[in-house]
């Protein structure tokens, strides 16, 4: 079944493909893809540098080289810049050591990823011949390179940071990631060598991102979708490293779409590419509106694609379920019913989402999935009168008398509201919050769902003392 011919394909615009827009929905995205590395031979304190520019304790910090084995990321902001912070292992050049090696290579790539590097030392121990050879690799990189000499948190130690101008990086920066010494200072020059450049697109529109294990055919729904081969398509798990974007214009709808690299459980996460294409389709999943969940008929509904949905359940996104590959599975005139009855019953309690059965390489429903993503984001986007809603809800209410509360007294719900929110939260003003059950709150959601259509989205249900 073909969808589009030549003459109807849909009008559609490649975005920048490392851009990654992290914010609430503006006439402009910033660039959010901007990446500070930190780097150096271990115990040298990168840990703790990374948590102090984090404000945060993420990072293990002991004495002990070789704690940080895996690169650690998260978030941090200086002088309204955004920015990520990897830290990494140390770098030891020439080991024969096969744990090394790996971390050599986690490094490499953090290297190659970064748009800042932090080359730290330690202030105390002095120039190391490890030192030299990383500032060696450093010397070579066409990016900006800042020298922080670590453990100088007294002034008289300041002399030390001497020796460490022969490493040909320029002025170093003295501070001391454990007390939070000259840290402000080289935040502030780290934020004046961020790239500041901004992609300028409508980010009103809708954003739905395509999201799945590696190898369960996003990149083929979404060349199905665009009628074009605008993204490559193997068999090779993983072939996808960055998010894309994509905005649509057909058939009275307009979107960014969004493909994502595939996420594996992270003991899977084993290509050093794959670490920055994980973190890359969960900040995707971070700022989109809905996400379309791709499952492979063949594999059914695994533990990963639990994680998956939690994950897109958890930053309250509309859902919409698409099991692919379904022409390759053997059919009775049950098989349909009883695929989706399982999957509903593996991620019960939320249960009110679509399921659409597809194969992407025939083109089978592929339009249901965009027309299906389009009522979810309505549905998300849905606000109930306040009038509509306690006139309805009390009258449930009342028909069901309230569970007993601790100590005989009785629960009495006298106000409900939706918040001005963009996912759909309602506060429901009670006299006793504390009290209301599981199972209750579960009933009042269950009969929100039934009087209204919040198909394919989480909601909240918060209960506040009047």
């Amino acid at each position: 079944m073909v969808i589009w011919h030549d003459k109807n394909l849909p009008e559609i615009s490649i975005i920048a493909a490392n851009s990654l827009p992290l914010q609430s929905k503006t006439n402009t995205i910033k660039d959010m893809s901007n990446i500070v590395a930190i780097v150096g031979r271990p115990n040298v304190g990168k840990s703790t540098l990374f948590n102090r520019l984090l404000k945060q304790r993420m990072a293990i910090v002991e004495e002990t080289s070789g704690v940080t084995r895996d690169r650690h990321y998260g978030k941090s902001d200086w002088n309204g810049k955004e920015f990520t912070v990897i830290d990494t292992g140390g770098y030891v050049v020439g080991s024969d050591d096969i744990f090394e090696e790996e971390i050599r290579k986690q490094v490499d790539l953090a290297i190659d990823e970064a748009d800042v590097i932090v080359f730290l030392v330690d202030g105390r121990d002095g120039l190391h011949i490890l030192d030299e050879e990383v500032a060696q690799i450093l010397r070579l990189q066409k990016k900006p390179v800042l020298l922080a000499v670590n453990k100088i948190d007294e002034p008289n130690k300041e002399n030390l940071i001497g020796e460490f101008y022969s490493l040909g990086l320029d002025e170093p920066w003295p501070i001391s990631a454990m007390t939070g010494t000259g840290t402000g200072e080289l935040l502030d020059k780290i934020a004046e060598l961020l790239p500041s450049d901004t992609t300028d697109f409508n980010t009103d529109l809708p954003r739905f991102t395509v999201v799945g294990r590696p190898n369960v055919g996003k990149s083929s729904l979404i060349n199905a979708f665009l009628g074009v081969d605008r993204h490559i398509v193997t068999d090779i798990a993983g072939t996808t490293r960055d998010a894309n974007y994509t905005r649509y214009k057909a058939f009275g709808m307009e979107f960014m779409l969004v493909d994502t690299a595939g996420l594996r459980k992270k003991s899977k996460v084993e290509e050093d590419i794959e670490f920055y294409s994980v973190l890359r389709s969960i900040r995707a999943i971070e700022d989109c509106d809905v996400a379309i969940l791709m499952l492979d008929a063949a594999q059914g509904f695994e533990a990963q694609d639990m994680n998956i949905l939690r994950l897109i359940e958890r930053n309250k996104k509309g859902l919409v379920m698409v099991v692919n590959k379904w022409d390759l599975v053997e059919k009775d005139s049950n098989t349909h019913k009883a695929y989706e009855e399982l999957i509903r019953s593996r991620t019960a309690p939320f249960t009110d989402y679509p399921i659409i059965f597809t194969s992407a390489i025939n083109k089978q429903r592929i339009y249901k999935v965009l027309e299906t993503a389009h009522k979810v984001y309505e549905n998300r986007e849905r606000r109930v009168p306040v009038r509509e809603l306690n006139d309805k809800m009390q009258e449930i209410i009342n028909s069901v008398p309230l569970p007993t509360a601790s100590r005989g007294r009785f629960l009495k719900i006298k106000y409900i509201t939706q918040l001005k929110s963009i996912a759909p939260q309602f506060i429901f003003f009670c006299n006793l919050p504390k009290d209301v059950k599981d199972n209750y709150k579960r009933f009042l959601e269950n009969k929100i769902r039934e009087t209204w259509d919040f198909n394919g989205v989480p909601i909240q249900l918060i209960f506040k003392e009047k």
